[in-house]
């Protein structure tokens, strides 16, 4: 397993987590085994914004002789009192949902307790004036939950509530298709979401990530928006490029799906790669980095990738990405030139001359 850490919590974060949608239509005995099998091979991060209440039970089963292990990201508006999924903003309901989550899960804490599902400015105005905010910064303040998360599809919006000052983690559809303008949830055009991504690194807040896969659209090529399908590997290596993004989060359902997701990490670079993406992608993403690394190996040495997203980050107000640059073996001033990357961009980008722009950036 390969982790990244929360900068504003120090959490230790592995790159794939569990969502949990669709587990619940699994039988109680395999379902508690897949979620044992994940966290023997270092999975410590969990979704529940699910779709039945079992799943809390099957969780609590599953983890509670190792809860100091797991963290997990509660939602406060998603509702179980019927035991199906149901979503609001009424304060008294949320309470009694957030505490027969706890016992189901057998916990008396929460590491994110999320603010869940926020799409319009009128959704967060109730939420604040109905006095869900209020309660969640309590059981914050009471140490029930330990850190504040947001989720949303709304760029925008999560910019607003990133100003509040309060947000350590978001929950953010973060894939191709969302990111180029397809599919129900591509709110935001490709810069906007970009913007939003660069801020949560610059800004030190994790990013989970939710729909990785489009809802299963992405792997089928009659459903893709490119017209040809993409793996799961090729959809998670993409999340995780982005700026920061510490945790996808795909649906799992059993043993098999957890097998499968794992194969992440013993493919080849090759099966990776999402560069094909460049054929498909709109003009506005033409020019851009995208910090794929299909441009590599250089042959100056150069991380041509890592250079224009400390560039990126950099220009977008992160403090930190200025020094990261300066401890690169090779920087951007050490470019021959020599048109590797040019040639090998499929999103035509000219990191010859960018190169000369960055070097002018850092190295004046």
């Amino acid at each position: 397993m390969e982790y990244r850490t929360n900068r504003r919590t120090g959490d230790r974060i592995s790159v794939i987590g569990l969502g949990t949608s669709y587990i619940a239509e699994t039988e109680e005995k395999e379902a508690v085994g897949a979620l044992e099998f994940a966290h023997e091979k270092g999975i410590n991060y969990a979704d529940l914004a699910t779709a039945d209440a079992k799943t809390f039970t099957y969780y609590g089963k599953a983890f509670s002789s190792v809860r100091k292990d797991m963290h997990y990201q509660v939602h406060f508006g998603a509702n179980y009192e019927s035991g199906a999924y149901g979503w609001t903003t009424d304060k008294e309901t949320i309470r009694r949902s957030i505490d027969a989550q706890l016992t189901a899960l057998k916990t008396d804490y929460i590491d994110y307790g999320f603010i869940h599902c926020l799409d319009e400015e009128k959704d967060w105005q109730a939420y604040q004036e109905g006095g869900t905010l209020g309660f969640l910064m309590e059981l914050k303040k009471q140490g029930v939950v330990r850190h504040i998360g947001l989720s949303s599809h709304t760029p925008g919006l999560v910019q607003q509530i990133l100003d509040t000052g309060f947000v350590d983690q978001v929950m953010f559809s973060v894939n191709p298709g969302y990111d180029y303008s397809h599919g129900d949830y591509a709110n935001g055009s490709s810069e906007e979401r970009m913007s939003l991504y660069r801020r949560c690194e610059a800004d030190g807040v994790g990013i989970s990530v939710m729909k990785p896969f489009s809802g299963g659209q992405l792997l089928d090529d009659k459903t893709s928006p490119f017209g040809r399908a993409l793996t799961q590997y090729q959809c998670i290596q993409y999340a995780l490029d982005k700026p920061g993004v510490v945790t996808v989060l795909p649906g799992i359902r059993n043993m098999e799906d957890v097998k499968e997701l794992l194969r992440f990490f013993d493919i080849s670079p090759e099966e990776r790669d999402y560069s094909i993406l460049g054929a498909f992608t709109p003009g506005e993403a033409v020019g851009n980095c995208v910090y794929c690394n299909h441009c590599q190996p250089c042959p100056a040495g150069l991380n041509v990738g890592l250079i224009n997203k400390y560039y990126d980050l950099a220009v977008a107000g992160d403090s930190m990405a200025a020094g990261h640059y300066g401890n690169l073996e090779k920087k951007a001033s050490d470019c021959i030139a020599c048109g590797h990357c040019d040639k090998r961009c499929p999103f035509h980008v000219r990191q010859t001359s960018r190169m000369k722009e960055i070097a002018a950036y850092f190295e004046k």
